[in-house]
């Protein structure tokens, strides 16, 4: 990790990180563990860290279903959780 900071946005809610840091930490940072909603709409999180269990699935600048875990902030960047109840 270095010292470089970038600034993303989760949630409409914006964030400074250092770079390096994934988009899963980013969120947990931000005081959120829900990324996604199952079908059911029980709220779900990152469990593996390895993008295996597709739980971290977020939207990152218009794209859905993007791996949280296995993807770096970068500045700029608008990620979508489902954390407010948006299957």
């Amino acid at each position: 990790m270095t010292d470089a900071l970038v600034t993303l946005t989760i949630d409409a809610r914006s964030i400074r990180v250092h770079s390096g840091v994934t988009v899963a930490a980013a969120i947990a940072m931000a005081g959120n563990s829900v990324t996604r909603r199952s079908v059911s709409g029980a709220a779900r999180a990152p469990l593996c860290g390895m993008g295996i269990c597709q739980e971290c699935r977020v939207t990152i600048n218009g794209r859905p279903h993007q791996l949280s875990c296995q993807t770096l902030c970068a500045d700029g960047m608008q990620v979508v959780t489902a954390s407010e109840g948006v299957a």
